[in-house]
């Protein structure tokens, strides 16, 4: 692996999904979509950010027997007082890591890793029950036509070995947020893989000239007197080509210091 990765222990409670603690439920007809998401720490300056993880996810189901509706694209906008810093680690390439094994990738571009998280999906198989599959999603600061972007490689070998890397553009926001992160998803297997499950957990501090800098970092937007504030964490808004499905989380930050 190039180099050496510095990954922040305290930054991702983000290996598991267990730091997904408070979702919100959104149903439309026999469509059932769960939206999680966490930062941490939950005490921040004020004014400079510092830094912080950040763990999205999202689960589709359906209340009705049958085919799920084919995810197509994904959309998470970020509060304003997140920061993001993509020059802070070299950008990976998609000719990089598409396609790969998680090793390969790893090893392409392992001093670009930003965090990970997991993926999952129903492979219908004629005349057999739905077949589920699974796999590790590594996240990679990336550049994809000269814009930064996070590149979310994806690998699994159940029921075949499938190799594919969601491109998240990092693109300016409005109002409450600052940072919008889209995705359009590939097709998993042709017409019968249908998504199921993804989480996104983002987090990577590294020392430079004897300081911690942060890829990710953010301030409590508490306003002058007082300790606490609520505040818009992510504002996700899923497109399944006949329906859109939304959901703003919201979280509670105190001012440390």
């Amino acid at each position: 692996m190039k180099g050496r990765l510095i990954v922040v222990t305290a930054m991702l409670a983000l290996v598991t999904t267990a730091s997904l603690a408070r979702a919100e439920v959104v149903q439309r007809g026999n469509l059932r979509v769960t939206f999680e998401g966490e930062i941490s720490p939950h005490a921040l300056p004020r004014s400079s950010p510092a830094p912080v993880r950040v763990s999205v996810g999202t689960k589709i189901a359906s209340l009705k027997a049958g085919s799920l509706p084919r995810l197509r694209t994904i959309t998470i906008a970020i509060n304003r007082y997140g920061k993001f810093d993509p020059k802070l680690l070299p950008a990976c390439t998609l000719r990089d890591i598409q396609p790969a094994t998680t090793e390969n990738a790893l090893e392409a571009c392992g001093d670009s890793l930003v965090g990970e998280g997991t993926f999952a999906a129903k492979v219908l198989i004629s005349r057999q029950a739905p077949f589920p599959s699974a796999g590790k999603l590594y996240a990679f600061n990336g550049v994809v036509d000269g814009r930064p972007a996070i590149l979310a490689h994806v690998y699994g070998d159940t029921p075949v070995p499938t190799s594919f890397t969601l491109v998240f553009e990092l693109r300016p926001g409005k109002g409450a947020f600052g940072t919008v992160l889209r995705a359009s998803l590939p097709e998993v297997t042709g017409d019968s893989g249908y998504i199921t499950d993804i989480s996104l957990n983002l987090a990577k501090t590294v020392r430079r000239q004897g300081k911690v800098r942060s890829y990710l970092s953010a301030s409590c937007p508490a306003p002058k007197g007082f300790t606490r504030a609520p505040f818009p964490l992510a504002k996700t808004t899923l497109d399944f080509g006949n329906r859109t499905v939304h959901s703003t989380l919201t979280r509670n930050c105190k001012v440390r210091g």
